[in-house]
């Protein structure tokens, strides 16, 4: 009833295994392109941190993202992140934490604790409170560097505590 003979057989064999074949090369290649995006993003020295903004009527925090690079040190790294969110948002519908005029004047990391000292400035907060923005600050230093334990505020030279 099925009789096949063997050159049948193999021309059936080859049709069905040249499109596995050019499969096998279609996935390989998706796979070293993958690998070499990979590689281009870790060699491109970026990475991705989070920043809390508030939106002006509602007061309901919106999450930005951007890529920052890298330095290779731990207070230079934390220092751009804070002088990132003092540049403010990139979204038109959300509000700065500080004024234009408020400057990182000196960063410090030290035991996990990092000291950060601001221009005169920022005591008097454009949106919102002063304890709210230190709060989101710090909120948002220690969720992007996971060894900082505490972030200690300075505003020209004097401590600020507000938790």
């Amino acid at each position: 009833m099925f009789a096949v003979t063997f050159a049948a057989a193999t021309k059936t064999a080859f049709r069905v295994l040249k499109p596995a074949k050019s499969g096998y090369w279609a996935a390989l290649f998706c796979i070293l392109l993958c690998l070499a995006a990979l590689a281009d993003y870790f060699m491109s020295g970026l990475a991705r941190r989070t920043f809390v903004f508030r939106a002006p009527d509602t007061r309901q925090e919106v999450i930005e993202e951007r890529m920052i690079r890298r330095t290779g040190s731990r207070e230079a790294d934390i220092s751009r992140y804070v002088e990132e969110a003092l540049t403010g948002p990139l979204s038109p519908e959300t509000e700065p934490l500080f004024g234009r005029d408020v400057r990182l004047e000196a960063l410090l990391l030290r035991g996990g604790v990092v000291f950060l000292s601001v221009s005169v400035e920022a005591a008097v907060p454009q949106s919102g409170s002063l304890r709210d923005n230190l709060a989101d600050l710090s909120g948002g230093i220690r969720r992007n560097f996971p060894f900082v334990k505490d972030v200690r505020f300075f505003i020209e030279g004097n401590e600020v505590l507000f938790n």
